[in-house]
């Protein structure tokens, strides 16, 4: 008898601590990609001297183990553009003064040096695309300084759709201006004028800056030949101007007009018997600007939108992945550390391989069933309860054992 009351003892203990786990899933029902728990027992035998005989009689219960349940949660859209979720497999990448940490939790903000962090202070890991960075080597922390600059980039190239009048007579013009940029980022208004020649289907062509700005130094003139249906006849060469600044910018600065792909026309510019009219203008200049907002999208890059009207590709976010999660050890602040039971760390970009994709603007819920839990509760204090009857049971009969003697 007195071996069934620390039976009932070792039932007590292993279902005050089974209460302990609900407690803690349902603590936690509304914690960010919270992963709920699962308690594992096992039963004790007795072993004579003998060794197993097949009669061994049990000795109660045992905690076997604490297992943790991995589905995915309810993703809750939020609204912040910072607020990430994983839909599927994987972990973020947190970084803690150079220990590497992982989080399902994707509640994140730029703090005051613009390092992308968690509620705890720890920094995401990624690759910097803006400068380079190798997709899948070693990752950096994700840092984007809200109001930072990018640079002014000076005028490369240039295309322009332009019909020339064919009913034009000679000497007969037609101009069309447009704005490009010079290295330090200012717009200066470029002019390209048409004269018709006295030969067929033939036009000249110079183009000048305003002589505030500079001169230009070569390539600034020449002539354009049309075929009878309109089309700028084959054969000729992207046009390569030069122009001298005077504002202080690099100098000369080579410019070339997009006209010819592979020595034939690309159509920008055509001869019909319509008025002559500019439709478009397009260079690949800008002035400096200032980062204005930031976007992720389900990637895990994130794109700078600038006050120039650019948008930069700036960071990859890095997901990691692991053989076997129950092999992870739990820090708290949802947070993991990698092990040897967890197997080594993978990392990867987000939808790729057996990674899983963002869910932007969006949060991981706690996957916590509160109905299960419920009833987990009930069938926990039950056992609980049954327990102690065990014990004062066993009491009770002691009791009338030692009251035979009286």
């Amino acid at each position: 008898m007195i071996g069934s009351l620390y039976a009932g003892i070792s039932g007590l203990n292993a279902n005050s601590w089974a209460m302990s786990v609900i407690g803690d899933n349902i603590a936690n029902v509304n914690t960010t990609g919270f992963k709920s728990s699962r308690p594992s027992f096992a039963n004790l035998l007795n072993q004579s001297l003998a060794g197993y005989t097949g009669n061994e009689v049990g000795k109660g219960v045992t905690v076997a183990g604490l297992d943790a349940v991995w589905n995915q949660g309810s993703l809750e859209t939020t609204g912040n553009a910072t607020d990430l979720a994983i839909n599927g497999k994987g972990f973020f990448i947190m970084s803690d003064n150079g220990q590497e940490l992982y989080t399902r939790a994707g509640a994140f903000h730029f703090d005051q040096d613009g390092n992308l962090v968690n509620s705890n202070g720890l920094v995401v890991q990624g690759w910097d695309v803006s400068s380079g960075g190798i997709v899948g080597g070693a990752t950096t922390d994700v840092m984007v300084p809200m109001g930072g600059t990018v640079p002014a980039q000076a005028t490369q190239e240039f295309i322009t759709n332009v019909n020339l009048d064919a009913t034009a007579v000679d000497g007969d013009t037609f101009s069309t201006s447009f704005i490009v940029y010079d290295s330090l980022g200012n717009d200066i208004p470029l002019t390209v004028t048409f004269t018709k020649t006295v030969n067929p289907n033939e036009w000249s062509w110079a183009a000048t800056v305003p002589a505030t700005a500079g001169a230009m130094a070569g390539g600034d003139t020449g002539t354009l030949t049309f075929n009878a249906d309109g089309s700028l006849a084959a054969g000729g060469a992207d046009p390569n101007m030069t122009i001298n600044w005077s504002t202080g910018a690099t100098s000369p600065q080579a410019i070339s007009w997009d006209m010819y792909d592979a020595a034939a026309s690309n159509g920008s510019i055509t001869q019909h018997a319509v008025p002559s009219i500019t439709s478009f203008t397009n260079q690949d200049g800008y002035l400096a600007g200032t980062l204005q907002s930031i976007t992720i999208n389900e990637d895990g890059i994130i794109t700078g939108t600038y006050s120039n009207g650019q948008i930069n590709n700036l960071y990859q976010i890095a997901v990691a992945d692991f053989p076997s999660y129950a092999g992870l050890t739990k820090l708290g602040g949802n947070l993991y550390a990698a092990s040897l039971d967890s197997g080594q760390v993978l990392r990867g970009v987000p939808g790729q391989g057996s990674m899983g994709g963002l869910s932007t603007n969006s949060l991981e819920m706690s996957n916590v069933d509160l109905a299960t839990e419920f009833v987990r509760l009930i069938t926990t204090q039950r056992a609980f309860q049954a327990n102690s009857r065990v014990i004062t049971t066993s009491d009770e009969i002691l009791n009338e054992l030692i009251n035979i003697k009286r």
